[in-house]
C-alpha cells in the first residue's frame, strides 16, 4: 500500500456507500453500532488488561466481537470498544481473509518506513482523519486457546492491528493527528451535533444523544489535548 492510499480502519465502506445498503444490511450496521462505545465513554481510555484464561468463555467472546465487527461493516474491533476491559482483538483486513483473533497482542518490531492514510473508527462515527503508522509490523500474541501467534503484517493490515492496539491502551485516531487537525475534527462533530446531524454526512443513529456526545467531545479537549502524531 502506497504512501497516499486511503483506507478506513473499522469502516470498509464510505459513507457514501451506506445509502446503497439493503434495508436488512443497514439493520444489523445501525444494531451492531449500537452496541459499539463512543467517545466520551470512558472505557475507551481505560487500559486493558492482560487476558489470563483462554477458555470457552473467551472464544464466545472473540466470535461476539467478529460477529459486531462484521455486522458493523468494519475490518476490526478491540475489546474495549464493546466495553470488556480485556487485551483482546478482532480483525479482517481483506473480505477474502479469515477473521483472526488475538489476545494479549505485543509490537516487537516496527519499520521505519511510515505511510499515511485515512482511518475512521466505530468509536467516532462520522470523523475520519489522516493518520502515520509504520507500514509492516511483527506482533506476537496467543489465540483464544492459548497457543503463541507470531504475525507480520504490512499494509492495511498492520495499519488494522496497530489501530486496534491502540483501543486497548485507551488511545483513538485523535490522539495520533496533530492539533490542528483534530480541533477541525471536534469542531466539525460539534458543529454537526448543533445542528443535530451526524457529521460527514453519516446516517442518524437510532438511540444517538447529541447533547451527551458533544459534551463528550469538549472534555476530550480538555482532558485528552492533542499531541503531535506520531507512530505507535
Amino acid at each position: 500500500m502506497s504512501a497516499d492510499t486511503e483506507s478506513q480502519i473499522e469502516h470498509e465502506d464510505p459513507e457514501e456507500e451506506v445509502e446503497e445498503l439493503d434495508a436488512e444490511t443497514r439493520a444489523r450496521r445501525d444494531a451492531a453500532l449500537r452496541a459499539v462505545r463512543k467517545l466520551g465513554d470512558p472505557v475507551l481510555r481505560a487500559t486493558a488488561l492482560p487476558v489470563e484464561r483462554f477458555d470457552e468463555e473467551l472464544r464466545v467472546e472473540a466470535q461476539r466481537m467478529d460477529e459486531l465487527m462484521q455486522a458493523a461493516l468494519g475490518v476490526g474491533l478491540a475489546a474495549t470498544q464493546v466495553g470488556i476491559l480485556h487485551r483482546l482483538l478482532v480483525y479482517r483486513a481483506y473480505p477474502e481473509d479469515p477473521t483472526t483473533a488475538l489476545a494479549n497482542p505485543v509490537l516487537e518490531w516496527v519499520s521505519d518506513e511510515l505511510e499515511a492514510a485515512e482511518e475512521g473508527c466505530l468509536s467516532l462515527p462520522g470523523i475520519h482523519v489522516e493518520v502515520e503508522r509504520p507500514a509492516r509490523v511483527r506482533v506476537r500474541a496467543r489465540d483464544t486457546n492459548g497457543a503463541e501467534l507470531l504475525v507480520e503484517a504490512e499494509g492495511l493490515e498492520a495499519r488494522v492491528i496497530q489501530h486496534e492496539i491502540d483501543h486497548l491502551d485507551g488511545v483513538l485516531i485523535l490522539d495520533r493527528i496533530s492539533r490542528e487537525a483534530r480541533r477541525d475534527a471536534m469542531r466539525a462533530l460539534r458543529e454537526a451535533r448543533t445542528a443535530g446531524e451526524p457529521p460527514s454526512g453519516a446516517p442518524q443513529r437510532e438511540g444517538s444523544r447529541p447533547a451527551r456526545e458533544d459534551a463528550a467531545a469538549g472534555r476530550e479537549d480538555r482532558e485528552h489535548p492533542a499531541r503531535d502524531a506520531t507512530p505507535a
